[in-house]
Formats: C-alpha cells, sequence, structure tokens
C-alpha cells in the first residue's frame, strides 16, 4: 500500500499530475481541491494517497490533506460510488462543505455535482450522516439565515460555483437583505 509520497511536481494536467519521487514518475490522479492549492510545477509536495488495484489497472489518487482522504475512502464505501464520482465529488465541494451539505441534509448542494442525480445525492446524505463533522475536523456553523441562503441559492442559478459564491458571501455584510446581497456579490464577483 502507498499511503505518502514527496516528490517533486514534474506535470500538471487536471485532474491528474505526474509526481517525481527519485526518478520514478507517479500519474496521480487528484480532486480540483487538492489541484488548486499544489505549487508550481518543479516544486517539492507531499501527498497522502490511496491505491487502488482493479483488473483493468492500478490507479493512485492523492490529497493534500488528511480530511480529504477521510472524506473519499469514506465516499468509496457507499455502493455505486466509484473512485471517479469519490472525486468528482471533493471536486466540486470541499470536504467542509461536503460535510455541512450532509449535516443539514441539502441535497441540492450535491446534485449540482455533473453526474450526481437526485437518488444518488439522497444516498450520499443518508449514508455520509454522522461520518464526516467529527472526523473531518469541518467546524459546522448554526444554520446559514435565509437571507444569506437566498443569496447563495441566487449566485449558484446563475452559474457561480460554490467557491465563487461562498467568497461572495463572506465579504457581503451580516445584516444584508436578500436583493441587496445579490447586487453586492455581483459586484464583488464582476471584479475578479
Amino acid at each position: 500500500m502507498i499511503g505518502r509520497l514527496t516528490g517533486l511536481l514534474a506535470e500538471k494536467n487536471p485532474p491528474q499530475i505526474v509526481l517525481d519521487v527519485n526518478g520514478v514518475g507517479y500519474e496521480i490522479d487528484v480532486p480540483m481541491s487538492s489541484f488548486y492549492n499544489l505549487p508550481a510545477s518543479g516544486e517539492k509536495v507531499t501527498l497522502l494517497t490511496h491505491f487502488v488495484v482493479r483488473e483493468d489497472g492500478h490507479f493512485l489518487y492523492g490529497f493534500l490533506t488528511e480530511a480529504e482522504r477521510f472524506a473519499f475512502r469514506q465516499l468509496l464505501k457507499i455502493s455505486g460510488i466509484g473512485a471517479r464520482m469519490a472525486l468528482a465529488v471533493l471536486s466540486g465541494l470541499s470536504v467542509g462543505d461536503l460535510a455541512a451539505a450532509v449535516a443539514q441534509q441539502e441535497a441540492g448542494r450535491l446534485i449540482r455535482i455533473p453526474g450526481i442525480g437526485a437518488r444518488t445525492a439522497q444516498r450520499l446524505l443518508l449514508e455520509l450522516k454522522g461520518k464526516l463533522a467529527e472526523t473531518t475536523g469541518a467546524t459546522l456553523s448554526a444554520p446559514v439565515n435565509a437571507a444569506r441562503q437566498d443569496i447563495l441559492n441566487a449566485l449558484l442559478a446563475l452559474g457561480y460555483n460554490e467557491r465563487e459564491a461562498a467568497s461572495a458571501l463572506k465579504q457581503l455584510p451580516p445584516d444584508a437583505g436578500t436583493s441587496d446581497g445579490i447586487r453586492q456579490a455581483l459586484k464583488l464577483l464582476s471584479k475578479v
């Protein structure tokens, strides 16, 4: 079992990278949440890994944090969820966002991930309930007030991804109303 690799980042081709470990190049699939936080090519990086052996090949998956690897392994335990689907989930949502969606039973956040339908989202919510929050260290705040949830939903409906919408929400004043908050968030997002 390969649990961790440290080496030079040789290539970055989303969602795959090549990690040069003492002259051996390991092809590793990483979720986009890890991919965005990787250093530049040629720099040293350490990845926690999960090794999968199937009859059609050997596959190596890499993660920058233990929380990501743990969430990936929890997803693999669910019937009908393979490694590709688990990577898609972690690419669409951070571990904290996934834990929050599970805790608040928000299937809508999961359905936005390509390849996840309503049935699969419900199965994920059921199977992951109580398994992510305490082990990932994700801090789940109190449920978001209605106006902030409406702002988030509006931004997602307009085509912004979870990360962009969450970033804009953080910059809004806590007492922002729905319509004013949407306007302010759109202004913030247009400057990016």
